[in-house]
């Protein structure tokens, strides 16, 4: 079987057995070219009608869980899965903030609740996770966007940093995922559509100065998403990993290093290049959340234009 790459007025040609052998040309059109072009345009009508476009409506009835909804890409992801239909618990820290969230959410005509849960404290995972059970029932769509960013230099040897980045970005986030893998794994085996999204960061790759710890544990995390896909992916739950450039939330305020933060380097790298806002993250889970569940879209990197 040939896939076929070619482009028929803006629709994409499948494969080659489904192309029309060319027809006979005419006096007319010698060619045949005509005749060939109308019954190409019919069979790939055709095929656009079986296609499963999968609206971002198929959210609608799912229980997603969500860290770090207390502000940035947690937040703009839960609003717009609730936005979509989706019953949402909120997870943070911050309960004031996820009041606020939850109750914005419910004015909208949604579902939300707030749950306030430190993910590298293991007894306040598993208290959220029974109230989020209790209230809402199980989790079939989670994501993992709780993160916190403290670059300094190695040699300022700041060891609370890195605890807090690795308790964080790496065990919160596996805290959080051993809650809800029995949810995910039986929403998967009654058929429905069952959804782990880590929210990584494209310094898992690019090298910056001073950033080695919080590289290394989004690092970490993206290797982490690949590896479970051979656990999860044979019993369908999907993993899909993101990792975002430069984008605009929180996180740059909480560097306590001027020479790296808002009004350093960060804030140079801002005005040079532009960045990404947390509704066009969020944007991104909704999307590769509501494809059809056979279809995993297992490693987005997503930059502003200008950032290379």
């Amino acid at each position: 079987m040939l896939w076929v790459g070619g482009v028929a007025g803006g629709r994409v040609v499948s494969r080659r057995e489904d192309i029309p052998e060319r027809a006979t040309g005419t006096r007319g059109d010698p060619a045949g070219t005509s005749q060939d072009f109308a019954e190409l345009r019919r069979t790939t009508q055709n095929m656009e009608n079986t296609v499963d476009h999968t609206p971002l409506s198929s959210l609608s009835g799912r229980t997603a869980v969500v860290t770090g909804a207390a502000s940035g890409m947690g937040a703009a992801t839960a609003r717009l899965l609730a936005a979509h239909g989706a019953r949402v618990a909120l997870l943070a820290r911050r309960e004031d903030r996820l009041k606020e969230l939850a109750a914005e959410i419910e004015r909208d005509g949604g579902r939300a609740i707030a749950v306030a849960v430190d993910v590298t404290d293991q007894a306040s995972v598993d208290a959220g996770a029974a109230r989020v059970h209790a209230e809402l029932g199980a989790g079939d769509l989670v994501v993992n966007a709780a993160g916190v960013m403290l670059p300094n230099p190695i040699d300022d040897g700041r060891a609370d940093e890195w605890t807090r980045m690795i308790d964080t970005n790496v065990t919160g986030a596996l805290r959080i995922i051993r809650a809800f893998t029995a949810d995910l794994v039986a929403a998967a085996a009654r058929g429905a559509a069952a959804d782990l999204v880590n929210i990584s960061s494209i310094g898992a790759h690019a090298l910056f100065p001073g950033y080695a710890v919080y590289a290394a544990t989004k690092a970490a995390l993206t290797h982490l998403s690949a590896s479970l896909r051979t656990e999860f992916g044979p019993r369908d739950v999907r993993v899909t990993n993101i990792e975002p450039g430069l984008t605009d939330t929180e996180l740059a305020s909480h560097v306590d290093n001027p020479a790296l933060g808002e009004e350093g380097q960060l804030g140079e790298m801002f005005d040079a290049l532009g960045s990404l806002s947390a509704d066009e993250i969020a944007d991104l889970v909704a999307y590769v959340t509501s494809r059809p569940r056979h279809v995993n879209l297992r490693q987005i990197v997503v930059l502003p234009t200008r950032q290379a």
